[in-house]
């Protein structure tokens, strides 16, 4: 399946096969094509917590209000940001860089990011966003299905994951084999509503009449 395929195709599923078992060496691919999402600075600041353990998932759905794809999909991935993963040996994210290069780009993170915790929070989702569509299009191109979810107790989750303190939980992702035909799409905005050339139309001030 080519990416433009896995896009049109690509629809959240809520019911997925309990029985199936995702391989090991299935996850392991999934996730090396998640890493190569492109991340500000190179930082990485994205961390994936993969829920195996039977009773954790029962708790974590208990935490998402019951919904079955918790427990019943093959994989349960919680998109995790580390806030602070600029000042985490910034070295290491151009280490293939030469050396001048590496020296400017660890300057820049570190004057970019220090002392701005909503910017680091702000990336943190940028970054979990972008991994999360690259999760879902390749799980589809891998023939697995996929629900994107943030309808949960993110604080419950956390505490149940053991999230370190400066961390956030950015949404999770359940993925598995689909046990139903997906619904038609309920309705796609117009092209011409979203998309504007060169800025939005001119602005009407509603204070006034």
């Amino acid at each position: 399946m080519n990416v433009l395929e896995a896009i049109v195709s690509r629809r959240s599923a809520r019911r997925f096969d309990p029985a199936h078992v995702m391989p090991a060496a299935t996850v392991r691919e999934l996730m090396d094509y998640v890493l190569l999402t492109p991340t500000a600075f190179n930082i990485q600041n994205w961390r994936f917590v993969a829920v195996q353990d039977p009773e954790l998932r029962v708790e974590i759905r208990k935490a998402a209000w019951g919904q079955k794809q918790v427990t019943e999909s093959s994989l349960l991935l919680v998109f995790c940001m580390d806030l602070k993963s600029w000042g985490k040996e910034p070295e290491r994210y151009w280490v293939n860089a030469p050396a001048k290069v590496a020296e400017n780009m660890v300057r820049e993170i570190r004057h970019f990011y220090r002392d701005d915790e909503q910017l680091q929070r702000d990336e943190g989702m940028r970054s979990c966003g972008m991994a999360a569509q690259t999760a879902m299009l390749a799980a589809k191109a891998l023939g697995y299905d996929s629900c994107p979810m943030d309808g949960f107790d993110f604080k419950r989750v956390g505490h149940l994951i053991n999230l370190p303190t400066d961390h956030r939980i950015c949404m999770m992702l359940c993925v598995g084999k689909s046990l139903a035909e997906p619904h038609p799409r309920s309705g796609q905005l117009p092209l011409e509503e979203v998309f504007m050339t060169d800025g939005f139309p001119e602005r009407i001030d509603s204070s006034t009449s």
